[in-house]
């Protein structure tokens, strides 16, 4: 059996990167340790796992329980199901602070994402959060990294090189394609609220998706050609593509996972069995 930590935010992370891939490692028989900023059980972004929240009706009591745009964007039954298990585990409900962790006794560091800033700026941005990830480089271990996680990586500076741990290696992380799709739609449907899908936004005079996860991502590796996505000609290209089709734990075709020796990444949600269970396969070895 080994062992994973797993730090997450206090809020706002998304419930299927961290609950799916808890399910995943723990039907696998691995352990997993949980970590938050405070040392106290995090809390997902309601909006992902309610749905509720994106409609321009969200605001009107009654209405907003009946949920339109979140339905496609909110965790699905089986992420839902496994985060409903997760928080009544003894592990998710007995973290350790961030500045507790420790990678003596782990065999991987999971890095989950999430969008909402209120609560993943804190994470991305958490200079304790950027030490333990250079560390975890550094020894050599399993790195996996999904979405916004690969963000932190991307700012995780290794002090004897001057250069982010992801510099020379290859990686995928939430693509342009797919946050600019998810925020256009909702800065229109919750318009009072038109950036809950950015973590960060443009400042004036940087181009449009210059502080995307894509493009400050790639903005840390050796060569812009670094970073992959899709490629045309790639099986079920389509699905993978889509933005709609998530995997399943028998059906990775609309998945999209890389690895790069005992680093691996992933774009989204609809990647997460698959991203899990490559871990867990690594671990297994």
């Amino acid at each position: 059996m080994a062992t994973v930590l797993i730090p997450i935010p206090d809020r706002d992370f998304d419930p299927t990167e961290v609950a799916v891939s808890w399910r995943v490692l723990t039907d696998n028989g691995h352990h997993v340790i949980f970590a938050t900023e405070s040392g106290t059980s995090g809390v997902a972004d309601d909006i992902m796992v309610t749905g509720r929240g994106l409609d321009v009706w969200s605001a009107i009591p009654i209405l907003n329980f009946f949920p339109l745009v979140g339905l496609a964007l909110r965790a699905n039954g089986n992420a839902r199901d496994a985060y409903g298990a997760m928080v009544r585990s003894d592990e998710f409900r007995h973290p350790v602070s961030w500045s507790e962790a420790t990678l003596d006794g782990a065999d991987a560091l999971l890095l989950p994402g999430g969008h909402r800033a209120r609560g993943m700026r804190g994470y991305v941005d958490s200079d304790v959060l950027q030490r333990l990830v250079v560390d975890a480089f550094a020894r050599g271990m399993i790195v996996a990294a999904i979405c916004h996680g690969v963000l932190l990586a991307a700012r995780s500076i290794d002090p004897q090189t001057g250069r982010s741990v992801l510099y020379g290696r290859k990686t995928t992380a939430l693509t342009w394609a797919m946050e600019r799709l998810a925020w256009r739609l909702t800065r229109i449907t919750r318009f009072w609220d038109p950036d809950y899908y950015r973590t960060y936004t443009e400042e004036p005079g940087q181009p449009s998706g210059y502080m995307s996860v894509q493009s400050e991502v790639t903005r840390a590796l050796k060569d812009p050609t670094d970073f992959h996505d899709v490629e045309h000609g790639t099986p079920h290209a389509r699905l993978k593509s889509s933005g709609l089709a998530r995997d399943t734990v028998t059906d990775s075709r609309p998945a999209f996972v890389v690895e790069d020796g005992n680093y691996l990444s992933a774009r989204w949600p609809g990647d997460t069995h698959t991203f899990a269970s490559v871990l867990s396969s690594k671990l297994a070895t």
